[in-house]
C-alpha cells in the first residue's frame, strides 16, 4: 500500500483507484488478503457503492489543514495555490460538487485525468497546463506534510 507519510497526496489518490477498483470488480476481494481488508472497510463505512472510505477522507482533511496553515505562512506556496485558482474554479463548477476544496479539486482533477489516460483519450494542452500545475501544488504540499511527519 502506498505510504501517506511519504506521498499524501499519491497515497489519497492510491486509496480512490482501490475503491473504484473494487467497485468495478468486488470478487478480486477473495483473491488478496489486502483487498479483502479494504473491502470489509468500505462495506463497513457504507462507502461500497459511492463516497470514499475515512482513510481518504480523513488523509484529505490533513491535507486541507496544512493547506491553509501554509496559505498563510509560506509565499511560495501561496503563490503557486493562486496561480491554480482560476482554473480549479472553473473545474469546480464544471461538477456536481462546486464547493469542494481547492486540495480537493487538485485530487480529482488528476484523477480525472488518469481516468482518461488509461482511456487512451487525449488532453488538451490547457488541461495538461492544469494538470502540471495541480501536480506541483500537492508535490509541495506533500513534501511539508513529509517534513513536519518526520521532525514528530
Amino acid at each position: 500500500m502506498k505510504s501517506k507519510r511519504e506521498n499524501i497526496a499519491e497515497y489519497i489518490l492510491y486509496l480512490w483507484q482501490i475503491e473504484d477498483y473494487l467497485r468495478a470488480f468486488p470478487q478480486q476481494a477473495e483473491t488478496n488478503a489486502e483487498l479483502h481488508d479494504f473491502a470489509e472497510i468500505m462495506h463497513r463505512e457504507g462507502v461500497f457503492t459511492a463516497g470514499h472510505t475515512s482513510l481518504a477522507t480523513n488523509a484529505l482533511a490533513e491535507m486541507e489543514q496544512l493547506h491553509d496553515e501554509l496559505l498563510d505562512q509560506e509565499a511560495q506556496y501561496r503563490a503557486m495555490a493562486i496561480r491554480l485558482r482560476p482554473s480549479l474554479t472553473l473545474f469546480k463548477s464544471k461538477t456536481d460538487r462546486p464547493a469542494m476544496s481547492d486540495i480537493e479539486a487538485s485530487l480529482t482533477l488528476l484523477y480525472k485525468i488518469m481516468l482518461l489516460r488509461l482511456q487512451h483519450k487525449t488532453v488538451s494542452q490547457e488541461t495538461a497546463l492544469v494538470q502540471q500545475q495541480a501536480t506541483q501544488l500537492l508535490r509541495a504540499l506533500s513534501r511539508y506534510y513529509y517534513d513536519n511527519q518526520t521532525a514528530v
